[in-house]
């Protein structure tokens, strides 16, 4: 909350449902992690409001479906995002279509041909994270209506203008009313009310495990289709005949970058003892130069408490960041969220630290002796998302390479 004393006015959004905006009795308040404060209300949508979205996408099914690849592209393509990466998603999925092709099979003895035809499914219901939140967003509409579906959006809650601001581009393109219905809200109301709903055949989620079994539960009962992009906590084996400089460079922006707050993210460093205090000290050095403060600054890097005071309640070493380099902040960010690039060896492999995804920027570096011991500890987590071999050697590279479990 302000400290003022003065009433705040903030942004109010609406859910887009049937190609209009349409208020929603309750709000829930999205707070800027810069400040603290809170930025804008964000419709809480039930089952009233996903009712109402899916009804109107299921409307418009039929014509949708039934226009050709090369009419939907010429609407897709009509206004773009003005953001290099998404407005890509949206090109690639939109030309993609016009160049599939379909399998078939001779029958010869049957005199008969096999063959398959790529068909929309009908309600896509699709369930967006807060990271990137425009980019994740515009990855799950743009195959999803080139393809012929119709689709109910659901972005996080945390994360909603974007979202809103794209929908006033996709009217002001002309896409047809009921092709993309967005509804804002929590993913224990709006969310649970998506995924469970009956005319919803196709469900796509990128987010938690945990969420994520929850979402198969209540999809289960309809034999529902499910993409699901789930979390990582990604290894990276650095052997003693990598090139540390180049190993460094590359291993502090996967570890930092985003705040640490992509799936892909380095969370876990094994590197081979005989130059593991090397690497541990160019490591540190270069997480520090990362520069922690308000995201309008773009010198800044950085933006998870908990983790950290655990790690050091079972005795790990903070090297750098949370409790040891001082933040300097402007006094209109002294409310906000920060955390400055942390590295922490001395970590048991079973801890929740090391075993858990953090989704901040937090790393963790142990020394490993043997080829084989790197390998079981990478592969000592439940995840399998990423992963990174640093060496010369080429033939290793490839041998450990194979038997890491990781990859999309």
């Amino acid at each position: 909350m302000s400290s003022s004393s003065e009433p705040q006015t903030h942004l109010v959004l609406e859910n887009y449902i049937g190609g209009k905006f349409v208020p929603c009795r309750d709000h829930i308040d999205s707070h800027d992690p810069s400040t603290g404060l809170v930025y804008c209300r964000v419709p809480d949508s039930g089952e009233e409001e996903v009712e109402a979205a899916v009804a109107a996408a299921k409307e418009a099914f039929p014509d949708w479906s039934n226009r050709s690849p090369e009419q939907r592209k010429t609407v897709v393509f009509a206004r773009t995002v003005d953001i290099p990466r998404s407005a890509h998603n949206l090109r690639f999925f939109a030309s993609s279509l016009l160049h599939q092709t379909n399998d078939s099979t001779q029958m010869d003895h049957m005199g008969c041909l096999n063959y398959t035809i790529r068909c929309p499914v009908g309600v896509a219901g699709l369930i967006s994270p807060w990271n990137l939140p425009l980019y994740l967003l515009t990855w799950k509409i743009a195959p999803a209506v080139a393809a012929g579906n119709t689709v109910v959006a659901k972005p996080s809650e945390m994360t909603s203008v974007t979202a809103w601001m794209m929908c006033k581009l996709m009217k002001e393109a002309g896409v047809p009313p009921g092709v993309i219905n967005m509804v804002f809200g929590s993913g224990s109301r709006a969310g649970d009310a998506l995924v469970g709903h009956p005319d919803v055949p196709l469900v796509s989620f990128t987010g938690s495990t945990a969420t994520a079994q929850r979402i198969t539960e209540r999809s289960a009962p309809h034999c529902k289709k499910l993409s699901l992009e789930l979390g990582g906590k990604n290894p990276a084996l650095v052997f003693a005949d990598a090139d540390l400089d180049q190993c460094v460079a590359t291993t502090v922006r996967s570890s930092f970058s985003n705040q640490g707050e992509i799936c892909l993210c380095t969370s876990r460093i094994y590197v081979e003892r005989s130059v593991y205090s090397e690497f541990l000290d160019k490591f540190v050095a270069a997480a520090r130069k990362w520069k922690t403060g308000a995201p309008s600054d773009p010198g800044n890097c950085n933006g998870v408490r908990s983790f950290v005071a655990l790690a050091r309640s079972e005795g790990a070493t903070v090297h750098c960041g949370e409790g040891v380099d001082r933040l300097e902040l402007p006094e209109r960010n002294a409310g906000g969220y920060f955390l400055p690039a942390t590295v922490l060896t001395g970590v048991a492999d079973a801890s929740r630290v090391m075993q858990e995804e953090i989704f901040g920027p937090v790393v963790c570096v142990s020394p490993f002796d043997t080829e084989e011991e790197a390998v079981a500890r990478g592969n000592g987590v439940r995840y399998g998302l990423a992963a990174v071999v640093w060496s010369r050697d080429v033939g290793k590279v490839h041998r450990v390479a194979r038997r890491i479990q990781a990859g999309m």
